[in-house]
């Protein structure tokens, strides 16, 4: 008797790209800054938390992190007390922390420690069922480097149409 081999359901995948459900972006953040580096990191939650999490009640838009002690800590995010929650639902801009490996966190505390650099979320999402956030060491853009990079953007996209229109004889 020969065996037959079944394709493998798209549930247990094992490839990252289809195992990853954002929940939050930070649409702004690649906006108001220069993105230099950009790590991955755990974060500890409370069981509440992560109910929330996986409803979409979170907000990246304050949120920023920081180097203290030896340890990465994420402030300013705002993640909506869970709706069917009792006594033990969580404060929702509580400090957390974030889950790195010592030799990241060596070197973010020597880049951040330059000035005008700072650590900023960009995402936060699910991965194989952990909660991750998408980590940025980034840059504080200028003003004209804001409007540089609103023109070229702007300019692409023209160059972009008046192709498209040509391919298609217009």
């Amino acid at each position: 008797m020969a065996r037959t081999k079944t394709a493998p359901s798209k549930a247990s995948s094992n490839r990252p790209e289809e195992r990853r459900k954002v929940v939050a972006t930070n649409r702004k953040a690649r906006y108001d800054y220069t993105v230099l580096d950009v790590y991955e990191a755990g974060i500890a939650l409370q069981g509440t938390e992560v109910k929330s999490l996986r409803a979409g009640h979170v907000s990246l838009n304050d949120a920023f992190a920081e180097v203290r002690d030896g340890e990465v800590w994420l402030r300013g995010l705002h993640i909506q007390e869970y709706d069917f929650g009792s006594w033990t639902n969580h404060e929702p801009r509580r400090v957390r922390k974030l889950l790195l490996h010592r030799s990241e966190i060596a070197r973010l505390v020597g880049k951040t420690r330059e000035t005008g650099h700072t650590l900023v979320p960009l995402s936060l999402y699910f991965s194989g069922g952990l909660c991750k956030v998408e980590l940025a060491l980034a840059r504080g853009k200028a003003k004209h480097d804001k409007r540089e990079a609103m023109a070229e953007r702007d300019a692409k996209r023209e160059a972009e149409r008046i192709v498209g229109r040509r391919i298609k004889g217009w």
